[in-house]
């Protein structure tokens, strides 16, 4: 099991979802946790509440990554609650669909903005931090299957997607001299609820062109993440690793009707 006593994590996009779960694993795990939320301030205190039950540390941080301002005050909050940060999950993201021909530039923004800008300026900002403390660190970025295979009405997004991965990348050659590491993780189908939301029969579509026969859960990420902070995983660095069942071995879909029938663009 991971042991993370004593370390400051700092986890954007936190007050639901796959967020939420990294929040609460990186706590359970011994970790002080700021918990970062854009809009949903409920589901941040709920996140909060959850980890303090259980005798954990947390704060919850508002913040709009898309601002660079934001970014650096996140970080700097999560700095004056404990005095350090030590792991940054850069996970705040917007799924995107839409038809090529039809995506509007405010859609192309938005998406970019939050899951390129807001994670390159959230890490940046933590890797200062991590320099100046002087005792190494770990940025996780939360990437996709979709920056690895293609997928449709997702192009934007997987843009993004495929971006994150390049930037830890190159995020090493500069980092890895401060013994900070940076990796990314690609979840594939994972059950949520905005999945569900958008597809009521999203686990069982899913289920049938995932090799292990069945959508992933947050809690499979959550294990893939709290390897790559732990001291076990310090010789991994620049690394993609997918949580997707094996599904990027050959990456068949289901159909995208509410894509179509929506006409949808956006968020």
């Amino acid at each position: 099991m991971t042991d993370l006593t004593g370390k400051v994590a700092l986890v954007t996009g936190a007050s639901k979802g796959i967020g939420q779960a990294l929040a609460l694993g990186l706590a359970g795990a011994g970790a002080a946790v700021a918990v970062n939320y854009h809009s949903d301030a409920a589901g941040a205190a709920a996140t909060v509440a959850q980890i303090q039950a259980a005798g954990g540390r947390a704060i919850a941080v508002q913040a709009d990554v898309a601002r660079v301002a934001d970014c650096r005050a996140l970080v700097d909050r999560c700095v004056a609650a404990w005095g350090r940060l030590d792991i940054a999950c850069c996970h705040a993201g917007i799924t995107s669909w839409g038809k090529f021909l039809d995506y509007t530039e405010e859609a192309f923004d938005a998406v970019v903005n939050t899951n390129l800008k807001g994670a390159y300026f959230t890490a940046q900002a933590a890797a200062r931090v991590m320099v100046d403390q002087g005792e190494g660190g770990r940025i996780l970025l939360t990437s996709s299957v979709t920056g690895l295979q293609a997928v449709q009405y997702l192009a934007a997004y997987g843009m993004t997607k495929a971006g994150l991965q390049m930037l830890a990348r190159n995020l090493v050659l500069e980092l890895a001299p401060h013994g900070i590491t940076i990796n990314a993780l690609a979840p594939g189908a994972i059950s949520n609820a905005r999945n569900l939301q958008d597809d009521a029969a999203y686990e069982s579509k899913w289920a049938g062109v995932i090799p292990l026969g069945r959508a992933g859960q947050p809690a499979d990420v959550v294990a893939a993440a709290l390897f790559l902070v732990s001291e076990a995983a310090g010789f991994i660095n620049g690394a993609t690793l997918a949580v997707d069942g094996g599904w990027t071995c050959y990456s068949p879909t289901p159909g995208f009707e509410f894509v179509e029938q929506e006409g949808r663009i956006g968020t």
